[in-house]
């Protein structure tokens, strides 16, 4: 083959690597296509899963709880008893002493008496350990004892319904540390001969989503601003889970048979024409009709229909304030 024959063959080589080279860049970009298009549907479909879980979430609030105190438990534990002084300690290095026989290793390298010496001495320690052993012994019984008459007294003032003990009750076991899903903070009010009053400060501003969120038949994502009455719904089922849930909890955790929620938020106070926080929700829940409603099935909405209430509120125009009940009206009901 001649120069230009040669020339030629390269060219024609280097033009058939460019156009390889020039597919497989083409078949590259189709697949990052592919792939951007396929992770973009995925993200639209997680976007629409967490948006429908998030909504679940805040009208089912009433359906988690902490599990029961059971107080009377206090009651009927078994005093701890103090313990015994023992020589164990004291007897077992006596038996390693006396039952030491030296080994062959022992008598080659002469080590016998060195053995027999250390156990001698260990023997002579071993009733300093037992006293050691058992001063801990006494010290742990000695908690333990205070936990337990301190634990007695405690669940008694309980079970008697004492305003301090049922408001440090509720501080220590804390239940509702996961305010920001209930609302932004609690209050308790209490005072004797009436049930606890639980105020739920909730922010329907920020929990509650502006925007519906939803597949398009393309499999792309499509985000919506919630209608009106679609977001005064929500937020009144919201607002009325959380109230069963406050009330759940409190029963959980304390021997009561009422309680009274109330719940607020920030509204317009057309008197002064300034943002207020008023109530929105005020009810009182005994024990024993809550416990007979089947909370997997109710509409939290229309449970209130169940308890003595204040609540106004309108499809258009969402919550209107309200008188928050009196506990010292409400009765105590049958504690457990």
């Amino acid at each position: 083959m001649g120069w230009k024959g040669t020339v030629r063959s390269v060219q024609a080589a280097i033009r058939q690597s460019e156009r390889d080279a020039r597919r497989r860049q083409r078949e590259l970009e189709r697949q990052r296509r592919e792939y951007e298009k396929l992770a973009a549907l995925q993200r639209a479909q997680l976007e629409v899963e967490e948006y429908e879980n998030y909504v679940d979430r805040l009208q089912t609030l009433h359906l988690e709880g902490v599990s029961k105190v059971e107080w009377e438990l206090f009651l009927s534990a078994q005093e701890p008893q103090p313990p015994n002084r023992t020589d164990s300690m004291e007897r077992a290095a006596l038996a390693e002493l006396e039952s030491y026989r030296p080994s062959l290793l022992d008598k080659l390298r002469r080590r016998e008496e060195k053995k027999r010496a250390a156990l001698t001495e260990a023997e002579r320690k071993a009733p300093a350990e037992d006293d050691l052993a058992y001063e801990r012994a006494v010290r742990e019984f000695e908690e333990q004892h205070d936990d337990w008459a301190d634990s007695r007294q405690f669940a008694q003032r309980v079970l008697n319904l004492e305003p301090e003990a049922l408001l440090s009750a509720i501080k220590e076991l804390d239940p509702f540390s996961e305010a920001s899903e209930l609302g932004s903070s609690l209050g308790f009010e209490l005072e004797h001969d009436s049930p606890i009053h639980a105020v739920l400060h909730v922010h329907g501003e920020d929990v509650l989503p502006k925007k519906a969120k939803s597949l398009l038949k393309t499999g792309r994502l499509s985000e919506k601003a919630l209608p009106k009455g679609q977001y005064y719904e929500l937020y009144q089922d919201h607002v009325c889970s959380a109230v069963l849930r406050v009330a759940r909890d409190l029963f959980s955790i304390l021997p009561l048979g009422a309680v009274v929620v109330t719940a607020k938020d920030t509204l317009l106070n057309t008197g002064t024409g300034h943002l207020e926080e008023q109530a929105i929700l005020s009810v009182a829940v005994p024990r024993t009709t809550l416990e007979q409603l089947n909370l997997e099935l109710i509409d939290p909405s229309d449970s209130m229909a169940n308890f003595v209430h204040r609540m106004d509120f309108k499809k258009t125009k969402g919550f209107q304030p309200v008188e928050p009940l009196d506990p010292g009206e409400v009765p105590l009901g049958d504690t457990r």
